[in-house]
C-alpha cells in the first residue's frame, strides 16, 4: 500500500516522498536514502522499497533538497544537508508510523546513512548499497567542471546528461567528511551490499566501507546488478537479503500485541490524526487529508466506512453469482457519502435537518441476463454490511483503565 508523505525539513523546506505499507502486519520500518540527482523514483529506490514492504518492513523514500517534488534549490544542497533531510525524515516517521530501526543508502545515500545513523537513536541496523567510501568520490562525476564551479561559487554542470547547479559549499561538504570516523563509531550492525562490477562506484570502496566497521558486520555480493540497480531481479534479491538481514535488529513485537480474532484496535500516534489499525492479522494507518491538518498516510474514516460497504457488496454479489454458476466476470462498486437536506424529515421550527445519504453506483461485468443482473442487485441489498448500516446499530462504549485496575 502506497501513500505519498509530505514533510519539513530543519530549515523549513518541504520535502516529498512515498511510504510503502505492507498489506500484514508490519515488522518494522526502513528510511531508505537515494543516490546522487536521483530521486524516490530512482529503480533501486522504488524496487526495495516495495520488496521491503513485502517482507513486512514499511519503508519511506524521498527526495533530498531541490530534486524529484521536493522543494528547494539543488545549488543549496549538499551532503551535510542531506544528512538533516534524513534526520527530518526519520523525525516524520517517528511521529507518525513509528522511527526507523533500519536505514538503507544507495549509492552517496549509502554514505550520507552512516552518517546520520549516530542522530537516530533509534536506528539498530545500517545497510549501503553501492556506496562510496569516501563522499567526495561523488566529485569524479563532474570531472574539470570543478574549477568553474570553485571559480564562480555556484554554476551549471551537466551530470548523467542532466544540469544541475552546483555550488563551491557543495564541494566543500563532501570534502574531509570523517567517514572512517564514523564507521568505527557506528554501534550499529552493517550490511554492505556492492556489484564486483560496478562501473561508477568500484567495488574497493565496499571493501574499505567493510574495513572500518566493527562487527556486527556482513557483506553480500550483488553479482550481475549494475550501479543504479535498473534490473528487477538483482534489486529483488538484495531487498530479500536485507529484510532476512535485519530480522535480529526489528523491534520485537509482544506476544498478546495483536487484537483477537474479529477485533480492531485504533491506535493515535504523535501525529494529529495518523491512527494505526490492527486487527487479528493485518496493519494499516489511517489518517486526514492534508488540507485539513492530516499527514494523508492512509484512507480517512469515511474512505474506511465506504470500503467496508464497498467489499462487503462486491463480495457477496460474486459469492451468490458463483453459487448460481452466473457468468459475472467482475464486480466495481464506487461510493460516497453526503449529507442532504429531508423535507420528509422537516420539523416546524427546527430549520432543515439532514440525512446521512450513502451512494453505491454498482457495475457488473459478464454477459448476464436482465433477469440476473435484477437478482444480483437485489441481493446487493443483502450484504451483511448494508443490514448492519440498516439496522441502525446501538454503539456501546465503555472506558478502560490503562493500568488494568
Amino acid at each position: 500500500m502506497r501513500r505519498d508523505v509530505v514533510f519539513t525539513n530543519a530549515s523549513g523546506t518541504r520535502l516529498a516522498g512515498r511510504l510503502e505499507l505492507p498489506a500484514g502486519p508490519m515488522r518494522g520500518v526502513a528510511l531508505f536514502a537515494h543516490c546522487f540527482t536521483c530521486t524516490a523514483q530512482s529503480h533501486g529506490a522504488r524496487r526495495i522499497g516495495i520488496a521491503l514492504a513485502e517482507h513486512g518492513i514499511a519503508t519511506m523514500t524521498f527526495d533530498f533538497t531541490g530534486l524529484g517534488k521536493s522543494e528547494g534549490a539543488f545549488a543549496d544542497s549538499h551532503f551535510a544537508a542531506n544528512v538533516s533531510d534524513l534526520v527530518a525524515a526519520a523525525a516524520h516517521l517517528r511521529e507518525t508510523i513509528g522511527a526507523p530501526s533500519v536505514l538503507i543508502g544507495h549509492s552517496l545515500g549509502g554514505a550520507a546513512v552512516i552518517a546520520a545513523a549516530g542522530d537516530i537513536p533509534e536506528c539498530r541496523a545500517v545497510v549501503t548499497i553501492g556506496a562510496p567510501y569516501d563522499p567526495a568520490h561523488v566529485l569524479h562525476q563532474l570531472g574539470d567542471q570543478i574549477a568553474r564551479v570553485r571559480a564562480e561559487g555556484q554554476a551549471e554542470v551537466t551530470i548523467g546528461g542532466r544540469p544541475f547547479e552546483v555550488s563551491s559549499a557543495f564541494l566543500d561538504a563532501v570534502e574531509g567528511q570523517d567517514q572512517a570516523g564514523r564507521l568505527a563509531r557506528l554501534k550499529r550492525a552493517l550490511l554492505v551490499l556492492h556489484a564486483p562490477t560496478d562501473a561508477t562506484v568500484g567495488i574497493e570502496n565496499a571493501a574499505q566501507i567493510f574495513g572500518a566497521a566493527k562487527h556486527p558486520k556482513s557483506f553480500v555480493s550483488l553479482d550481475g546488478a549494475d550501479h543504479l540497480l535498473t534490473q528487477a531481479a538483482p534489486a529483488a534479491y538484495a531487498a530479500a537479503m536485507i529484510s532476512a538481514w535485519v530480522e535480529p535488529y526489528l523491534p520485537p513485537a509482544a506476544p498478546s500485541d495483536a487484537p483477537a480474532e474479529g477485533r480492531v484496535r485504533v491506535t493515535t500516534t504523535d501525529a494529529k490524526f495518523t491512527t494505526l489499525v490492527q486487527s487479528a492479522t493485518h496493519n494499516f494507518v489511517a489518517d486526514e487529508p492534508l488540507k485539513v491538518g492530516g499527514s494523508d498516510l492512509g484512507p480517512t474514516p469515511y474512505d474506511l466506512l465506504l470500503s467496508a460497504l464497498g467489499t462487503c457488496t462486491a463480495m457477496t454479489i460474486k459469492l451468490v453469482a458463483d453459487r448460481e454458476a452466473m457468468p459475472l466476470t467482475g464486480v466495481s462498486v464506487e461510493l460516497s457519502h453526503d449529507r442532504c437536506h429531508s423535507e420528509d424529515c422537516q420539523t416546524p421550527g427546527e430549520g432543515r435537518p439532514k440525512i446521512e445519504i450513502l451512494s453505491r453506483a454498482i457495475t457488473l461485468s459478464g454477459d448476464l441476463s436482465d433477469a440476473q443482473r435484477t437478482r444480483l442487485r437485489a441481493i446487493a441489498d443483502k450484504c451483511p454490511v448494508h443490514r448492519t448500516l440498516e439496522a441502525h446499530p446501538v454503539i456501546r462504549t465503555t472506558m478502560v483503565d490503562p493500568a488494568g485496575d
